[in-house]
C-alpha cells in the first residue's frame, strides 16, 4: 500500500510533468501577462477576493504562505485550468515602411488560444506550530500568435513566455491571532518571438534605390525574411506574508511576492529570402545573421491584501486590493552578440491596483457556493501598445463552488469571464511601417481543483 507522503510526492511529480508539456504547448494572457489567479478554483470562482486570507486548502502556498497554520495533517491540492483568451484585430489604414503603401494582408486570425494551465501544491505539520507547504504553478505566461501572412507581420507573429515556479514554504503560528510565513521561489522562465522582416521596404530604403529594385523585382511586402528569438532562464525570488485574525469573524493577510529577474539567454535565427546579385547584400549583414542573444526581463513583485468577514455560518464577504508594479517594465531589449544593434521595444508599463470582492454562500454542510467581481486595469498605455501583448481594462464576473466528497476530499469548480476593454493600437516601427487599428479581445477560465487530505 502507498504512504500518505508518498502518494502526496508521485502527484506533485506528476503535476511537474504536466505542468512542464502544457506550458510547452502554449500559455495564455491575462492581466498584462499574469496567470496568479488560475493557481486556485476558489480563487477563480472569488475572483481573486479574499485569496490572502482564505487559506482554506494547499493552495495557499502560493497565495499567502502563513495561511498554512490553518491546515491540519497533510493536504494535496491539484488544480487544472483551462484558460481561453481571444484577440481579434480590425486594421484601420495601417502602413508600411513605405508610408505611400498600404500593408497588406489579413487581420490575422485570432491571436488568442485555449491553454491547459496546472498546478499543484502540498502542506503538511511539521509541529503544532510550524507548517511546511510546497507548491508548483505559473505565475507568468502569455501567448499570441497570429496569421503568418497577416498585416502586422512585421511587427509581431509570434509571442511567447513561459514561467513555472517552485515554492517551498515555511510558516508559524506566533500565536491565536497571528501566523508569519515565508517561502524561497525558483522559477524557469522561456521566452521565444517572431517577426517578418521586409526587405523589400528595406531594398526601397537603401542605396538601391526605388527604381534598381523595382527593375530586379525586389518590392515592398513581396520578398519576405523572418525572425526568431528564443532563450530560457532561472530566476530566484521570496515570498512573505502575515495572517492576522482582527476578530473571531474577520481574518486579514498580506502577501508580497518579490521581483524575479531573467536574463533570458539563446539564439537569434533568420530565415532570409534569395536576393540575387548585388542585392544579396540587404542579407548579408549581422542584423540579419544567426547569433546569440540575450534579454533581461524583471517579473515584478506584487502586494496583496485580503480579507475574509464571516456574517453569520452561512455567508461571507471577501475582498482583495493588490498591487503590481509593472513599471519595471519599460523596455523590451534584445542584444545580440555579433555587434547587430540591439532590438528595442518601449514598454512604458504603468503600476496598477487590482480591486475584487466576492460572497461565499454554504447552502449545506457539502455544498458551498462563490460569486466574484473584480476590476484589473492594464499596465500597458494606449500610445505603447503592441501587437504582442494587446492588452486593456478588463472586469471579472465569476462563479465556483466547493463540493465535499468525502471526510478527507473536496472539489472545486469555478468559471470566470472577462470582459475586455476595446484596445486601440497605433504601433509605429522603423523598417515596419504602422500598425493602426483595435482589438476586440475576451477571456474565459474554466477550473477544476481535487484536496485531499490524509
Amino acid at each position: 500500500m502507498v504512504s500518505g507522503s508518498r502518494l502526496a510526492w508521485t502527484a506533485m511529480v506528476v503535476a511537474m510533468f504536466g505542468l512542464t508539456q502544457a506550458l510547452a504547448a502554449s500559455t495564455a494572457v491575462a492581466g498584462g501577462f499574469s496567470l496568479f489567479v488560475e493557481s486556485g478554483a476558489a480563487a477563480v470562482g472569488n475572483a481573486q477576493a479574499g485569496s490572502a486570507a482564505l487559506a482554506e486548502d494547499a493552495t495557499t502556498v502560493f497565495f499567502n504562505p502563513a495561511g498554512l497554520t490553518r491546515l491540519e495533517g497533510r493536504q494535496l491540492s491539484m488544480v487544472a485550468s483551462a484558460v481561453g483568451p481571444s484577440a481579434n484585430f480590425s486594421n484601420s489604414g495601417s502602413t508600411s515602411a513605405i508610408r505611400s503603401i498600404p500593408l497588406t494582408g489579413g487581420d490575422g486570425g485570432d491571436a488568442g488560444s485555449w491553454a491547459f494551465v496546472p498546478a499543484g501544491f502540498y502542506a503538511m505539520d511539521v509541529t503544532s506550530r510550524l507548517k511546511f507547504g510546497v507548491g508548483f504553478n505559473a505565475p507568468f505566461g502569455l501567448k499570441t500568435e497570429y496569421d503568418n501572412d497577416w498585416a502586422g507581420r512585421y511587427h509581431a507573429i509570434k509571442s511567447e513566455l513561459m514561467t513555472i515556479r517552485m515554492t517551498p514554504a515555511l510558516a508559524l503560528k506566533v500565536n491565536d491571532r497571528l501566523s508569519l510565513g515565508v517561502g524561497f521561489i525558483a522559477e524557469w522562465a522561456r521566452a521565444e518571438l517572431t517577426k517578418a522582416i521586409d526587405f523589400g521596404a528595406a531594398c526601397f530604403g537603401s542605396a538601391f534605390g526605388p527604381s534598381a529594385c523595382t527593375a530586379a523585382g525586389i518590392l515592398p511586402q513581396t520578398k519576405d525574411g523572418k525572425a526568431k528569438v528564443e532563450g530560457e532562464d532561472w530566476g530566484f525570488g521570496f515570498s512573505l506574508g502575515a495572517l492576522f485574525q482582527v476578530v473571531p469573524s474577520t481574518r486579514v493577510g498580506v502577501t508580497y511576492r518579490s521581483k524575479i529577474t531573467h536574463v533570458i539567454s539563446g539564439t537569434a535565427t533568420f530565415r532570409n529570402p534569395d536576393l540575387q546579385g548585388p542585392f544579396a547584400a540587404l542579407t548579408a549583414t549581422p542584423a540579419t545573421a544567426n547569433n546569440a542573444a540575450r534579454a533581461s526581463l524583471t517579473l515584478p513583485e506584487t502586494l496583496s491584501i485580503g480579507a475574509v468577514t464571516q456574517i453569520n455560518p452561512r455567508w461571507s464577504l471577501l475582498g482583495d486590493v493588490t498591487w503590481t508594479n509593472w513599471s519595471r517594465l519599460d523596455e523590451l531589449r534584445v542584444r545580440f552578440s555579433n555587434g547587430a544593434p540591439d532590438s528595442v521595444t518601449p514598454e512604458n508599463w504603468r503600476d496598477t491596483v487590482r480591486l475584487a470582492m466576492a460572497v461565499n454562500y454554504q447552502a449545506t454542510d457539502v455544498w458551498k457556493l462563490r460569486a466574484g467581481w473584480a476590476y484589473d486595469p492594464t499596465p500597458v498605455k494606449d500610445r505603447f501598445r503592441t501587437p504582442r501583448i494587446p492588452d486593456e481594462d478588463r472586469v471579472w464576473l465569476s462563479f465556483g463552488t466547493n463540493v465535499k466528497v468525502s471526510a478527507a476530499s473536496s472539489l472545486d469548480f469555478a468559471y470566470a469571464h472577462l470582459f475586455v476593454k476595446d484596445a486601440s493600437i497605433q504601433d509605429t516601427v522603423s523598417g515596419a511601417g504602422t500598425l493602426r487599428g483595435s482589438y476586440d479581445n475576451d477571456v474565459n477560465v474554466i477550473t477544476a481543483q481535487l484536496n485531499y487530505r490524509f
